[in-house]
């Protein structure tokens, strides 16, 4: 509570600051310009009449004083000649007859000594001060985020976490088991370093946690902060990055520097690609900067031992373009991987994110988990929390399946689209595509277990899905079980073919997927006979962050010839299949399409009883697949 009431006083102190700040430089510019203004006016009513019109004026006597400093002479007219005003002007020093002559006809004539310029120098420099005393203040407010000034630019932007907050312990972070152990020996580390060095050992200087973004990485790292209960200093890559030279460094540095009073303690480098990059001979603009922040960081690496209790995490989504001489032993020794969770993962990350919500009784955890294959910790988090919000919206007591039922889907394809209105023909077309898929799957045995079909429009491109559940997760597949996939893959255009005599451009999606695991099939996998165990193309895949790239080739054309071959093979065997599967079973498509055009919604076991009333056959999967295998 005092630390709640120190920081919130000391808050409006600094407000109080600014604008005092501020009130003083706008007093100080209006002061300026008042001057300046006066300056101004006062030449305005000054006259400057010519040598030979003052001589005149001289002679007949219509000038009441002069006073003359060098060859600058000013002075002012008699109150009845110009109503008296000022005049100045410039004579020449050879005239000399000109002094007796303004000494007779000039009542108050005086000489001065030309030493006193400071008044025209201050005057001069006043719009030149007032300019750069402007640029200033707008310079120290810019960088006023930064620090107290422009002093601190330079100094690192670390957040620090200490131990009178609230900490994340290991029992927050589920999903990572293997990880946890193996950080487990830092927590012990932190709390007993004479465990360690008795033996002569010392603990890895740096630990780089890599995997795809949202497995927890970040929170692993604080959950070790808070099992050693240690100041926890947490600063991303880019916080480094600034359009002035050096300042990286200097914030490398001053981090260290902080680290050090404050150990034992964790520094915490999230997004550490941002700096860490691979240098290159070839240096262009900003990346030089970059670089000289990267060696400042190698080299403060280098500078502090274990001992002194600092510990350095990072964290990163592109290990594979991170500079060699970061990952060398003696900076990042130990590199951790952190994967997506599998399915007993998801059940437990579920489990510590719907403590938090008012769970319904009878909630199957396990059944949502196993419709999540794919999913991150960040995700699942979005789920639960999707899931509260809608059960509140419908004006629920507690969260139900259906919530997260609905939720999952509009993470996956997007949400409902009630509102489009869908030509009946087209609802005919979406609804006969997703029978087709239903039936296929259905049918076939090495495929996952049919979950669910729907008609609604969902997202920017989805007239209708079709939705499977697997039993477990799958780390290895079958040349079976991906060729069946590639059949239901077909079902829904050769649905299309059978019905209307004539095809949509809806399955161009399947046809994508299709493509995508023949290919690999073929070029990755060595599953055609006819190319054999060759790895095709050289796959320039994005560490971690679900993106294949491309592939490069690195074989002949004609060798492009026969893979093209093979995957429209391939293809076209498994689209004969689900064409075979179809039109035996069309009495089934007929009536799961009926039902979809009236229900919009069928699960899993609705399909089952379909087909079941139909009295269609489940088609073997080994006899297909033996003929689809001869390619």
């Amino acid at each position: 509570m005092n630390r709640k009431i120190n920081n919130s006083f000391n808050k409006r102190n600094d407000n109080f600051q600014v604008r005092k700040t501020i009130i003083i430089w706008i007093v100080i510019i209006v002061f300026s310009i008042i001057v300046m203004k006066l300056f101004h006016n006062q030449q305005n009513q000054t006259e400057n009449p010519t040598y030979s019109e003052f001589c005149r004026d001289v002679e007949e006597k219509k000038i009441d004083l002069a006073i003359l400093r060098g060859n600058k002479l000013k002075g002012k007219y008699n109150p009845d000649y110009k109503s008296g005003k000022k005049f100045s002007l410039i004579i020449p020093r050879e005239d000399i007859n000109l002094y007796s002559i303004m000494r007779e006809n000039i009542k108050n004539f005086r000489i001065k000594h030309a030493n006193n310029i400071f008044p025209n120098i201050l005057l001069s420099i006043i719009p030149i001060l007032v300019i750069v005393s402007l640029v200033w203040f707008l310079l120290s407010i810019q960088l006023r985020g930064v620090g107290r000034g422009a002093m601190r630019f330079g100094k690192s932007r670390a957040r620090m976490f200490n131990k009178e907050r609230e900490f994340i312990t290991f029992a927050d972070v589920e999903g990572v088991n293997e990880a946890k152990e193996e950080l487990q020996e830092v927590v012990e580390f932190l709390k007993d370093p004479k465990k360690f060095q008795k033996l002569g050992g010392r603990m890895p200087k740096g630990m780089l946690l890599m995997g795809p973004p949202g497995t927890g990485k970040t929170l692993l790292a604080k959950a070790i902060a808070g099992e050693a209960q240690v100041p926890f200093l947490s600063i991303s890559g880019s916080d480094f990055v600034e359009m002035f030279a050096g300042v990286g460094a200097s914030r490398v540095r001053d981090l260290f520097k902080k680290a050090k009073r404050n150990a034992p303690c964790i520094i915490f480098l999230d997004e550490l690609d941002a700096i860490g990059r691979y240098r290159s001979k070839w240096v262009e603009g900003g990346h030089d900067e970059r670089e000289h922040t990267l060696n400042a960081l190698l080299v403060e690496m280098d500078g502090f031992n274990t001992q002194e209790g600092i510990i350095i995490i990072a964290a990163t989504n592109r290990p594979d373009i991170l500079d060699p001489a970061l990952l060398r032993p003696g900076r990042f020794d130990r590199q951790i991987v952190i994967d997506l969770p599998d399915l007993h993962g998801r059940i437990g990350i579920l489990k510590v994110h719907c403590g938090k919500i008012s769970l319904a009784t009878g909630v199957d955890l396990e059944r949502v988990a196993r419709g999540t294959p794919g999913f991150s910790g960040a995700d699942l988090a979005n789920l639960v929390n999707e899931s509260a919000l809608r059960a509140a919206r419908l004006g629920k007591s507690c969260v139900e399946l259906s919530d997260f039922e609905e939720s999952r889907d509009k993470v996956k394809w997007g949400k409902e689209r009630r509102s489009i209105i869908v030509d009946e023909e087209d609802r005919k077309i979406s609804a006969f595509h997703e029978a087709g898929h239903a039936l296929v799957l259905h049918l076939i045995p090495e495929v996952e277990p049919l979950h669910k079909v729907t008609v609604i429009p969902r997202g920017i491109a989805y007239l209708g899905a079709t939705m499977q559940l697997p039993k477990k997760d799958k780390y290895t597949e079958t040349r079976t079980q991906l060729l069946g996939e590639i059949t239901g893959l077909m079902g829904g255009r050769v649905a299309e073919e059978i019905v209307f005599n004539d095809i949509s451009n809806g399955s161009s999606n399947d046809i994508e997927r299709a493509t995508k695991i023949a290919k690999m099939m073929v070029c990755e996998w060595g599953m055609s006979d006819k190319i054999g165990l060759i790895k095709l193309g050289d796959h320039d895949e994005q560490v971690f962050l679900k993106k294949d790239g491309h592939i490069r080739g690195d074989y002949s054309e004609s060798t492009a010839i026969e893979i093209d071959n093979e995957i429209k093979v391939i293809i076209e065997t498994c689209y004969k299949r689900a064409k075979e599967i179809i039109k035996v079973n069309e009495g089934a498509l007929l009536k799961i399409a009926e039902n979809l055009l009236q229900k919009e919604v069928l699960d899993g076991s609705e399909i089952e009883e379909i087909v079941n009333q139909s009295k269609s056959k489940k088609f073997s999967g080994k006899a297909s697949v033996k003929d689809m295998t001869n390619v």
